[in-house]
């Protein structure tokens, strides 16, 4: 989402990283081109003005233009500015002592409020709370119905009422479900229309009044831009807004919405939904979109992803394998899918610190589908196969591509890099995982990823 901004931005620092001393000039020609950088990116102009005063103001004092590293100081300056642009709350939910707390999501149609609550159910189950869901669109044809489905595959309570077309009393249901049977979260998704209406918002009123909300989070498509800022500065003025949660922000939109929010509705920006898995919802946390943009990577949510997709034991029975030379190509099949659960290859490598401003990766991009064939290329293989690749002879591997779909060519390149591979593991665990061993390592799994000869 953020590519466009964060190429042109680390492209300006690269040029004042030139720079042995810092002129009025030269700063005047860097913050041109942040301010074309953000109004591109689609910013309000309000802000973006606002900001680069505020980051003139600081870059042009005496600290700074003396120092002797003055592009470092310029970025710390703009990283500490755009972070001040999201406010200095976190993002999620704000502790609340009302139990069951209720939560409200509202939004125009074709948001992503239905999805949106079925994700953030999805969430708070992993944070130890117990949700319900209902639906209150009784308008948009089989609305109930998707998020009946939605709570299903998430293995979530839905309370739908029979018969029921009354938005309030389904609201109302689902409290008195809520309070009978021990859930201590009620997510009401709402009806949302093309465009903001006075039935709408009578509507909303109702509910909230018959409900009585902790939270009121107003879902933002970040693809419409400046129309989702409009739309939630109308929210919040009819019926108020407590936080709000940018979706698809995986799709191709600038970023400018989210670079706007709070300092023109006055919100902070809560959670935001990254894809299309029932698990691609986060809480904001601007010091890291920060550092993504800048190319600073986010390690802590990589951590963080790692952790949830990552089996403790199996990490280590698989470390205890490596030191034993006993690496199979089951293991590693259990590592690409591992990998696959913590979200878009591409996603990832931005998280690493210097890789999202690596312009060779511009033309090798991590192939999906190669991980895809890797699967199934093993998949085809027999138990005792992927456990001793070294009996996988010429009418094996004949057998294997065709079972997989591909062809001899990729399955003997497979069989290849993960010989290759097992050496440097092996490497690794008898010497402690030195650095030069890692680089190959890491070398060695982004090769098969993108599915290179060597």
């Amino acid at each position: 989402m953020f590519d466009s901004l964060s190429d042109r931005l680390q492209g300006v620092f690269k040029t004042l990283r030139g720079q042995t001393r810092l002129t009025e000039s030269t700063v005047e020609a860097a913050l041109r081109e942040i301010r074309l950088a953000m109004l591109e990116a689609d910013v309000n102009f309000k802000v973006v003005k606002a900001f680069v005063d505020r980051v003139r103001d600081r870059a042009m004092g005496q600290e700074v233009m003396k120092s002797l590293t003055p592009a470092q100081q310029v970025v710390k300056i703009v990283r500490e500015e755009m972070i001040a642009l999201f406010g200095d709350t976190e993002g999620g939910l704000k502790p609340a002592a009302r139990s069951p707390r209720v939560i409200l999501l509202l939004g125009l149609q074709g948001s992503g409020k239905t999805t949106t609550a079925a994700k953030l159910a999805r969430w708070l189950t992993k944070q130890g709370r117990h949700p319900i869901l209902v639906s209150t669109d009784v308008r948009r044809p089989a609305a109930i119905q998707q998020l009946n489905v939605l709570a299903q595959k998430a293995s979530i309570r839905a309370c739908d009422p029979a018969g029921e077309l009354d938005p309030v009393k389904r609201a109302s249901a689902a409290m008195t479900e809520a309070a009978n049977t021990g859930f201590d979260v009620v997510i009401v998704d709402t009806a949302g229309r093309l465009h903001i209406d006075d039935e709408l918002m009578v509507e909303l009123q109702a509910i909230k009044d018959a409900v009585q909300p902790t939270d009121q989070l107003f879902v933002a498509d970040a693809m419409t831009g400046q129309d989702a800022i409009k739309s939630a500065g109308e929210f919040n003025h009819r019926v108020g807004v407590t936080g709000v949660v940018l979706s698809k922000l995986d799709g191709d939109a600038r970023g400018g919405a989210a670079l706007s929010v709070v300092s023109v509705v006055g919100v902070p920006i809560a959670f935001v939904g990254s894809g299309e898995r029932i698990e691609d919802l986060e809480p904001f946390h601007p010091d890291r979109v920060v550092s993504r943009i800048l190319g600073m990577g986010d390690v802590l949510s990589l951590i963080e992803k790692a952790e949830a997709a990552i089996d403790v034991e199996q990490a280590e029975r698989l470390e205890q394998k490596i030191r034993l030379d006993d690496f199979t190509l089951e293991d590693f099949r259990e590592q690409l899918r591992t990998i696959r659960k913590m979200g878009p290859l591409e996603s990832l490598i931005g998280m690493i610190p210097g890789m999202g401003s690596m312009k060779a990766l511009a033309d090798h991009k991590p192939d999906e589908k190669q991980l895809t064939r890797i699967d199934a290329i093993i998949s085809s293989m027999t138990a005792e196969e992927r456990r001793k690749q070294d009996i996988i002879n010429g009418s094996r591997r004949k057998r294997i591509a065709r079972g997989s779909g591909t062809s001899v060519e990729e399955v003997n390149r497979l069989l290849k890099q993960f010989v290759q591979m097992r050496k440097m593991l092996k490497s690794i665990g008898g010497m402690g995982g030195g650095k030069k061993g890692r680089r190959k390592a890491m070398g060695m799994l982004h090769a098969m990823e993108h599915g290179r000869r060597n």
